[in-house]
């Protein structure tokens, strides 16, 4: 009988393979990180057959790590980073580009093109979810076939294939050229432009806007079924996969925000709150997006709304490669602490625009504030610190689209292990924080949803059952230091918008 299931984890900045038990714990792990090309500013890349590589080799070690063998695996869930698109050739298995990442703004111009038609900006909301952003698939996949030479006629030909990262793994797991499913999940679709929400299937008017030939597209299925099995060479041969979630969606079903009103904040590369809204799309009126959770196989399709931040865990980065302030991230709580406060600096890091509430392309980064006084202790402070106002903006334009204020927010990602960050993030917020013991919660919403395909779980009250506290932040500020600091943050953000002219 397997005792396990395994989830590959596509992510920004490395791909991982994690083994989990029954109860939800983490069995063993391993990760790759992959190269962020950077060929100008503005423009984000990957290479997709790194991170098919990767993934190999991720799969190999996790189940070398925990001295397991194929028998021992029940069935594989893939999660991955959301709107980072791949075209591909669907003879050769050639990319034809580097994948395109989410943080890319190199499509302003194909956005501003289309927000210039009937209802600008909010042009597709009704259907898609989505206000026209750099962010989502869709205008990668035009930019693409507009500057790659050939590319436009060989996807006329139905020559090319496009895939977000999971419909890219899933393909190459099973077979590729041989066979490969071309397959993606509701909550991946969800984040194209191209889908519609209510139907789940893709919008042939939108394509045509777009420019995207439909027979690039991958079918869409659910988050949780059997799709097929893994091909016979490599670690992983015969092993059914039978689960697909984007990232935040996988975090949020493995927090088990599995009822309208509970929501979860994972912080990562960037900041992703996602609040469970029931059968029933919301649409937001306060810049947020509107976007599939999760459907578990032929049940009624479960909505979010999400508020998107661009720049979180990857400031932090910054901090460390490109300006040497810290020499490992977590070196960052310990300058922080040296300090009271920020000194009165804020840093808006804006660095491909502004994402949720604002969606403004035209931004970019800058520190506020500043003064003789600041030194470096406050300018890590003011680093950490911008996650959690960036937080409060998503969770206030939340509490006024769904009607329900914020009671508690769970939290996950590798930056909830920073005790300082996690407590200013209460006190802003003014309402408690709380952090699971199992913290890898994006792999295991995937690994739930490939289980539950396959009977290893029996449905949601397993996931409830497995779902556990690990530690509470509670606010201390006071409510006029809150409210003052959170203005002197929004006047910062006014300070980056319009700085990229066309």
């Amino acid at each position: 009988m397997a005792s396990y299931i395994a989830a590959i984890d596509q992510g920004t900045t490395s791909t991982r393979c994690i083994v989990f038990d029954h109860a939800g714990q983490v069995v063993a792990v391993d990760q790759v990180e992959h190269r962020q090309i950077l060929p100008r500013a503005g423009w984000v890349e990957h290479d997709p057959m790194e991170i098919w590589t990767n993934t190999r080799q991720v799969c190999a070690g996790a189940l070398a790590k925990a001295d397991l063998v194929l028998s021992d695996i029940a069935a594989v869930g893939i999660t991955n980073q959301r709107e980072t698109t791949v075209v591909w050739d669907r003879h050769t298995g050639e990319p034809v580009y580097n994948a395109i990442v989410w943080q890319d703004t190199r499509t302003d111009g194909i956005v501003s093109e289309l927000a210039r038609g009937e209802g600008g900006q909010n042009r597709y909301q009704s259907r898609t979810g989505l206000p026209l952003a750099t962010y989502f698939s869709g205008p990668k996949i035009r930019w693409i076939l507009d500057n790659v030479d050939g590319a436009r006629d060989r996807a006329e030909r139905g020559e090319l294939m496009f895939g977000t990262m999971d419909t890219w793994v899933l393909w190459n797991c099973t077979g590729g050229t041989d066979g490969g499913l071309h397959v993606t999940d509701p909550t991946n679709a969800s984040r194209t432009m191209l889908m519609d929400l209510r139907t789940l299937s893709w919008d042939p008017d939108i394509c045509a806007e777009f420019g995207v030939p439909m027979s690039m597209l991958p079918e869409i299925r659910s988050s949780s079924e059997v799709y097929g099995h893994f091909r016979s060479r490599g670690v992983l041969g015969g092993l059914p996969i039978s689960g697909i979630l984007g990232d935040q969606q996988a975090a949020t079903f493995g927090q088990a925000c599995l009822t309208p009103g509970e929501a979860k904040n994972t912080y990562g590369t960037g900041n992703f709150l996602l609040l469970n809204t029931g059968t029933e799309p919301v649409l937001s009126e306060n810049g947020l997006v509107t976007t599939v959770g999760y459907k578990i196989d032929d049940k009624p399709t479960v909505y979010c709304l999400e508020g998107s931040i661009a720049v979180t865990g990857s400031l932090v980065q910054w901090l460390r490669d490109n300006i040497g302030l810290i020499g490992s991230a977590p070196e960052i709580e310990q300058l922080a602490s040296e300090v009271e406060d920020n000194g009165g600096a804020y840093f808006v890091p804006a660095f491909s625009g502004l994402f949720a509430p604002h969606w403004r392309s035209d931004a970019r980064g800058v520190i506020a504030g500043l003064t003789r006084f600041v030194n470096r202790g406050h300018l890590a402070r003011a680093v950490l610190e911008a996650t959690a106002f960036q937080t409060r903006e998503v969770a206030e334009a939340m509490n006024v689209d769904s009607g329900v204020d914020l009671k508690a927010l769970k939290v996950d990602g590798g930056m909830v292990n920073n005790e300082l960050l996690m407590q200013f993030q209460a006190d802003i917020l003014g309402v408690s924080v709380i952090r699971p013991k199992v913290n890898e919660t994006t792999a295991l919403g995937a690994a739930y949803a490939a289980g539950l395909a396959v009977g290893f779980w029996s449905g949601e009250k397993d996931i409830r059952a497995n779902w556990a506290e690990d530690k509470v932040w509670e606010p201390k500020m006071s409510e006029q230091l809150r409210e003052q600091q959170y203005h002197e943050w929004q006047k910062a953000v006014t300070k980056t918008f319009g700085w990229v002219e066309e």
